[in-house]
């Protein structure tokens, strides 16, 4: 479990976080989401210490980063998976070479040991048989994939994805969205996803943090944002005008 408490940052006297408080649970799908601007990004930075707030307390499981010294950080690093938003795979090597890498980075593993894990990985994300082809030759679906397997190569206790589905067509975010919330529950991690996809809110988002100009405006789950009267909420998930037929139709039959 991961708790922010108080969080506030700012950039050049401009506040960006005003004294935000979440809780981001193990074995569920977290999602962070708002409007550009909004915050979430920063955020999620904080979360991972790209960023330091100001003021404040992250906690992993108990323990609070901003307290942290060099080496602990760097310990807690190798129980982190980062799945980025556009794959940021290495081009010149294979399949296998990038679910290896940060076993190669981290672990005293031996070689074989390594692979035998990155192949794990890789058919566990659905990619038997593709661990020798190169980035170059796989779809955007399947290179989200690769960047998946990656990142639980570590068996990490924690998962950061940052706009998962970002280029990718409506089936295959389908797909991702699937994989990630497998795999949060099978291996009982603290996933939080940043998205701006209404798909991934509404198919997945077991616990919803929704920021508006930096406060934490609302949290709930995918069934309650259909009831929920907070109006920056609706405005957002519902700007659309079949989101708001569904969200009309479910407030019919209240």
């Amino acid at each position: 479990m991961i708790q922010v408490k108080n969080v506030n940052k700012s950039f050049d006297d401009k506040t960006i976080l005003h004294s935000v408080d979440a809780t981001f649970y193990d074995g569920k799908t977290n999602l962070i989401i708002g409007q550009s601007g909004s915050g979430k990004t920063v955020l999620m930075k904080s979360i991972v210490g790209l960023v330091t707030p100001e003021e404040g307390e992250i906690l992993y499981d108990g323990r609070d980063l901003l307290q942290m010294d060099s080496k602990q950080k760097k310990e807690l690093r190798k129980e982190i998976g980062m799945l980025f938003q556009g794959s940021a795979l290495f081009d010149s090597e294979t399949v296998l070479g990038n679910v290896m890498f940060p076993l190669v980075m981290f672990t005293n593993m031996t070689q074989a040991e390594m692979r035998d894990r990155a192949l794990f990985c890789i058919e566990r994300v659905n990619l038997k048989g593709a661990d020798k082809k190169y980035p170059s030759e796989l779809s955007g679906g399947m290179q989200k994939r690769v960047a998946i397997a990656r990142a639980i190569a570590m068996n990490p206790k924690y998962l950061f994805c940052d706009e998962p589905n970002s280029g990718l067509d409506p089936k295959t975010s389908i797909l991702i969205d699937e994989l990630l919330s497998d795999i949060t529950h099978e291996y009982n991690m603290t996933t939080i996803i940043n998205t701006h996809d209404m798909n991934s809110v509404l198919g997945i988002g077991e616990n919803i943090i929704f920021l508006n100009k930096g406060h934490r405006e609302w949290v709930g789950d995918m069934s309650q944002i259909y009831t929920s009267d907070n109006q920056p909420l609706n405005d957002f998930v519902f700007a659309t005008d079949l989101f708001q037929e569904v969200k009309n139709f479910i407030s019919s039959k209240r």
